[in-house]
């Protein structure tokens, strides 16, 4: 075990990690020239077209040392956008060190702070790591002294790499074998395993990642899930190279992977301990928090008939997605569907991606919200995730909505329109540090929802994408939200309902009705949209009839001839608005998110 060594890299978006990992597993010969490409640990082909990093992956490297040892390395390599935070704290969680990597044209950002705070709170030996020094806009002694500033070290113990040319890769490979501290534990303890992910795989069942911190786990051998209490067979053991390699036995320090035919996805839960029925341990490993959904937006398929399909086809991904949470709910406008959490907007973005990818399943998504929690006139306290779950108004005694606290770092040229797009969301400013002469650092309090929406994409635009961003959750707070509804016709449409602050309501219920109007297919009747706040209409746009000229036939004769002719028609146009459908365009459902 003393020659074992696991760790993951952490760094902010486009740092350079999965370049780096690529270096690192050529430097170690794990990989031959046919099998290597570039990121070959983004195995989705949602990863290489984004650029970003989704899953965290594992893979084991053999290494010899200088001193010429041979060591196994077990790199876990992990996301950067804060919407996959909780991939990263399963990566953290199996590890004893970390390389932090930040990109020397770039200095820290603020998921390379975030993702730090993670590793020290479990206790893991950092290695800073500058990346990108052969680029022309490097600049290493400022983002050294950044560094240092951050983490208390020395200038000597930050290593010099570049992902690219492969320059500095062998210092780090000593580092990780010098610095690193082994894995603790006992081969000959009761079995305790943790798992930190799982895939599905349609031949084998569900697949399971684990690493090994007390006994040894055999093939064949008896095991039980602690939490859920299922038993099952090791029918294969083995390590995660590039392709998974079955062994006989994987000791305490060690990452593995086990099958053992489990067809139900409630029995593999990420963050369970496996331990044998013949020996069991007393008690779980702890470290793992369940995950808080940050965004709800409900997910409906297109056919009503595909219902189940989506239900089957969103528990594989949940697997595989430990963070996505999901219940059955059904609209009035759509059917049935699932209510779904996200850590944010990219997650949910790519969640519906990998759905119509990896499941062929199309589906509509609503807009989406946060949870709020309503205390009534009773003194009940009830949390609402829908707008159409939320009681009547005369019932509400408050409203509080959740807050997070945001970090902002940006160059100091862009300071005034971030502080202005922070102020706009109903930002409060709680304190603002200049990390170098031209970097500011600046921290807002304000509304979760006010963040759902398009909040990310503003400030990359105002700050030529030099801003980087990250939040967590504070509490909730009381605030003065009303409930909007979009009515066609005089039918609410609950799809399109949301609860927006009251100031901001009148401005986003006539840009919704604007927006309709263009959307929405002109039919035989006149079709009113309107916005409304209970049974107060603040909007209104009509989408003008498509006429058709019935009195084209009459050419002179008696105007009472014409007249008939328009009375029918008038008629027929009043018995098909009461009986005539509004159906609501599925690019409606998607143009409401990006409304600016």
């Amino acid at each position: 075990m003393k020659n074992i060594r696991n760790f993951c890299i952490i760094a902010h978006i486009d740092h350079g990690k999965s370049t780096l990992a690529d270096r690192l597993l050529e430097a170690t010969n794990t990989l031959n020239q046919r099998e290597m490409q570039s990121q070959v640990l983004d195995d989705m082909d949602l990863e290489r077209e984004k650029g970003i990093t989704i899953k965290s992956h594992a893979i084991q490297m053999n290494y010899v040392a200088k001193s010429g040892e041979q060591y196994t390395l077990n790199l876990i390599d992990t996301p950067g956008h804060v919407d996959f935070s909780y991939e990263v704290s399963r990566a953290i969680a199996s590890c004893e060190g970390a390389l932090l990597i930040v990109d020397a044209s770039q200095g820290i950002q603020a998921q390379t702070i975030s993702n730090l705070y993670l590793a020290f709170g479990n206790d893991l030996e950092i290695i800073p790591v500058l990346n990108k020094i052969d680029m022309p806009s490097a600049m290493v002694d400022e983002v050294k002294d950044q560094v240092v500033d951050l983490l208390g070290c020395d200038h000597d113990d930050i290593l010099c790499a570049s992902g690219k040319t492969g320059e500095g890769v062998p210092e780090i490979l000593e580092a990780i074998v010098k610095r690193v501290p082994a894995p603790k534990g006992d081969d000959n303890a009761p079995l305790q395993a943790l798992i930190f992910d799982s895939v599905f795989n349609p031949f084998r069942g569900i697949i399971a990642y684990y690493r090994v911190f007390n006994g040894t786990i055999h093939k064949g051998e008896h095991v039980k899930f602690f939490n859920t209490g299922e038993e099952y067979d090791a029918d294969e053991i083995g390590v995660l190279k590039l392709k998974m390699q079955p062994c006989k036995e994987i000791k305490a320090g060690d990452v593995g992977y086990i099958c053992s035919g489990i067809k139900n996805s409630k029995d593999v839960k990420v963050g369970d301990t496996i331990t044998s029925v013949a020996n069991p341990c007393t008690e779980a490993i702890a470290g793992f928090e369940d995950v808080k959904p940050m965004v709800f937006a409900g997910v409906y398929p297109v056919e009503a008939d595909q219902y189940e399909d989506l239900r089957a086809s969103l528990e594989k991904l949940q697997l595989n997605d430990a963070s996505l949470t999901f219940e059955p709910e059904s609209s009035l406008a759509l059917g049935f569907g699932f209510r779904c959490g996200f850590l944010g907007l990219l997650h949910m973005e790519i969640i519906q991606e990998r759905l119509y990818r990896e499941f062929d399943m199309d589906v509509i998504t609503t807009v989406p919200n946060v949870s709020y929690k309503i205390t009534t006139t009773m003194g009940e306290e009830i949390e609402v995730h829908n707008p159409s779950g939320l009681p009547e108004v005369t019932k509400i005694a408050k409203i509080e909505e959740p807050y997070i606290l945001a970090q902002i770092i940006t160059k100091a040229d862009f300071l005034g329109p971030v502080m202005k797009l922070c102020i706009d969301k109903r930002g409060i400013l709680k304190n603002q540090t200049y990390i170098t002469q031209d970097r500011v650092e600046v921290n807002f309090e304000m509304p979760l929802s006010e963040i759902v929406f398009d909040f990310y994409d503003k400030l990359k635009s105002i700050s030529k994408g030099y801003a980087s961003f990250d939040y967590h959750r504070t509490g909730y707070e009381i605030s003065k939200l009303a409930k909007l509804d979009i009515l066609l016709n005089g039918d609410p449409v609950d799809a399109l309902s949301s609860l927006i602050y009251a100031d901001h309501a009148y401005d986003f219920g006539r840009k919704m009705c604007e927006k309709l109007k263009e959307l929405i297919p002109r039919q035989q009747f006149d079709i009113a949209i309107q916005a409304a706040i209970g049974a107060k209409i603040i909007a209104r746009e009509t989408v003008k009839a498509v006429r058709k000229d019935v009195t084209a036939k009459c050419y002179g004769g008696d105007i009472s001839r014409k007249r008939k002719l328009l009375e029918k028609q008038k008629a027929g146009k009043k018995r098909m608005r009461q009986i005539g459908q509004v159906q609501v365009p599925q690019t409606a459902f998607l143009a409401v998110l990006k409304m600016d």
